[in-house]
């Protein structure tokens, strides 16, 4: 059977993969596994979602769930991811549970763990979880007293809030910006931009349940840069369903992606003192150009495999300080447990506006070499990936490519595609041999 748990929670499609019943097992076994040994107060768990119609329902069953092992929850309702994770550290809590499936489509839907203190589960604990789960039911339930009460923080985004204005090193007064909410759990705390001082016009934050991240956010960026156009903005920034992620639109429509965002952040750090070991953490995903950037401004960068999970990893073990992804997933683990894009907007709005300087002209310490990506939607992801065809393939680009390019093939954490891509020295050759492998991905598996 595969692992239940994938690299950001369990995901899947409501009511198909991801059943109430399933959610209401994975919190019984959290609530077991998170918050073990003696107690003299019953274990809490602050719960939060986003706006996604089946958030309502798997909510209910993870309360419930819960509520019936014994523990004491805390309903945040919809908050960003990294929202629910800064008060689960805030509240003391043994632990969190988010209800999102962040940059999938609406039809789908996740649920993500927290440790106490916000930190995500290593995947010792998920696997101890996932066992529970399996275990034929035979525990004894809490009765009486001892069953679990369920409350309200009804003031959980403004204290999101206020953490996210403390943590903004600069006023952002002077600067105008377009926020794409994604039709998600960004709506709530959009605020946050004016609050800091930017004049902020925030697009696609009505929210009805069925419209997260349709057409919009950072999967979908034509309507933001249309908008910042349209509006003679400095800048716009793009958050996903969950907004822990964050991408962003230069003053000419141009993208600026995680990997830029990164670069301008670390050397920001740098030249404040703040850049634990003058290291960035980044995944084998970011663009060679940042590697070259950061070589040439005497940065140094070391690589993890791709999830915000093992860049997280990396952070706590060494005792760094800035990490992140192409993606737009960037960690401050000063300010942040995890992934935070209205964090990562606001840091990067402040170093504009501490230096005066454009983001077109901060971004272009990156030079980024031309890389495609192609998604391949297959019926067996790691199957797909590891066939003997489909590793000639790579092999036979790599030779081409030499030392001027690079081939990165690996299954998604998240969905049933296998992501291929490949770098080289113009986007035509980049194109060619990223679509001859993902032929081969194709005939390996077809969807």
């Amino acid at each position: 059977m595969a692992r239940l748990f994938g690299t950001d929670g369990v995901r899947g499609v409501a009511n198909e993969d991801l059943t109430p019943e399933l959610a209401m097992s994975i919190a019984i076994s959290a609530a077991r596994i998170l918050a073990e040994g003696d107690r003299s107060h019953p274990p809490m768990a602050v719960v939060g979602r986003d706006p996604r119609a089946s958030g309502e329902m798997l909510e209910a069953a993870v309360v419930a769930g819960l509520a019936s092992a014994g523990a004491t929850v805390i309903r945040v309702d919809v908050l960003p991811t990294p929202g629910v994770a800064y008060l689960t550290a805030e509240t003391q809590a043994d632990f969190g549970v988010m209800v999102s499936a962040s940059h999938n489509p609406m039809p789908d839907n996740g649920i993500k763990l927290f440790a106490a203190g916000g930190h995500k589960l290593p995947d010792e604990i998920e696997d101890r979880i996932e066992a529970e789960i399996a275990k034929p039911s035979g525990w004894q339930r809490p009765v009486g007293g001892r069953v679990g009460r369920v409350h309200h923080l009804l003031d959980g985004a403004e204290h999101y809030m206020k953490h996210l204005v403390d943590a903004t090193p600069h006023r952002l007064d002077g600067l105008k910006v377009v926020v794409d909410c994604a039709n998600g759990a960004a709506s709530e705390v959009a605020d946050v931009y004016t609050r800091a001082g930017a004049e902020a016009i925030v697009i696609h934050a009505q929210p009805d349940g069925l419209n997260i991240n349709e057409e919009c956010g950072a999967t979908h960026l034509d309507s933001i840069r249309a908008a910042v156009l349209e509006h003679g903005a400095h800048l716009g920034l793009a958050h996903d369903g969950d907004a822990d992620r964050c991408l962003a639109i230069d003053a000419a429509g141009e993208v600026v992606d995680g990997d830029q965002i990164m670069a301008v952040l670390a050397l920001a750090m740098r030249e404040a003192g703040t850049l634990a070991r003058d290291t960035l953490v980044a995944t084998v995903m970011s663009n060679l150009g940042l590697r070259l950037a950061m070589q040439r401004e005497g940065v140094r960068l070391l690589e993890t495999a791709v999830g915000d999970r093992y860049v997280l990893e990396a952070l706590r073990m060494q005792g760094l300080s800035l990490g992140g992804e192409q993606s737009g997933h960037l960690i401050l683990p000063a300010h942040a447990t995890t992934g935070d894009g209205v964090l990562t907007g606001l840091h990067l709005m402040a170093r504009m506006a501490a230096t005066g300087r454009s983001l077109t002209d901060l971004a272009s310490v990156v030079t980024k070499l031309p890389q495609v990506m192609i998604n391949v939607r297959v019926a067996d992801r790691r199957a797909a990936a590891q066939a003997s065809t489909v590793v000639d393939a790579v092999a036979a680009a790599e030779r081409e490519l030499g030392e001027s390019g690079r081939v990165l093939l690996r299954p998604s954490g998240t969905e049933p595609l296998v992501r291929v891509m490949v770098e080289a020295s113009t986007v035509e050759q980049a194109q060619a041999s990223a679509e001859k492998i993902a032929a081969e991905v194709r005939n390996a598996s077809p969807a």
